[in-house]
């Protein structure tokens, strides 16, 4: 079984990126799992609160990414950039700095996005990859998917409802649980 975690990286309760991450659901490969996680209560980033001890959203969300096979992160593109809380959370999963390779080493990894602009969520998508070289994961490149005009792309309901990008969301998702399940294959067998 392959099991990815995945993660919407907005606050916000109609928020175009959990809603693409819902429509994966529908796509997952005989085999695999996607589990879909909350950072809504990750708090911001504070170093008194860490030696004060984690607080129990973060290390449920630690333990979850560390024993799954990949992570999926829908990221918003704020200011043409990473969006802060998505950014912060990450920031927690890396405390303490030693706890870097148990969480992130070789893990499978790959973004996606949905904005109501015009350019999708290229810019967001690029700011992330320093972040996930400096954090050793392997980032997927075998796909990207940026949905563009989101506002027209799902219904009042929040659900996909363009037939097009359904079709790209099923090629990428399905590339990224075989690629997930090369990875942990490979690293079962060193």
């Amino acid at each position: 079984m392959t099991r990815i975690i995945g993660i919407a990286g907005s606050l916000r309760r109609g928020s175009y990126n959990a809603a693409l991450l819902r429509a994966a659901l529908e796509f997952v490969p005989q085999g695999g799992e996607l589990e879909i996680e909350s950072i809504d209560a990750i708090p911001l980033y504070n170093y008194d609160m860490e030696i004060a001890g984690f607080p129990a959203p973060v290390a449920r969300l630690k333990d979850r990414v560390a024993a799954a096979d990949g992570l999926l992160i829908a990221t918003p593109e704020y200011n043409n950039s990473i969006p802060g809380v998505a950014k912060n959370a990450i920031d927690w999963l890396t405390r303490p700095a030693d706890d870097i390779p148990r969480v992130f080493a070789n893990k499978p990894v790959a973004i996606m996005g949905a904005s109501p602009g015009r350019f999708g969520t290229i810019l967001s998508q690029n700011a992330w990859l320093p972040v996930l070289r400096t954090l050793g994961t392997r980032p997927w490149f075998g796909g990207r998917l940026q949905v563009s005009q989101a506002a027209q792309m799902f219904d009042a309901e929040g659900r996909l409802a363009n037939d097009m990008v359904r079709d790209l969301l099923r090629k990428f998702v399905e590339g990224f649980f075989e690629f997930a399940r090369e990875q942990t294959t490979n690293r079962e067998r060193s």
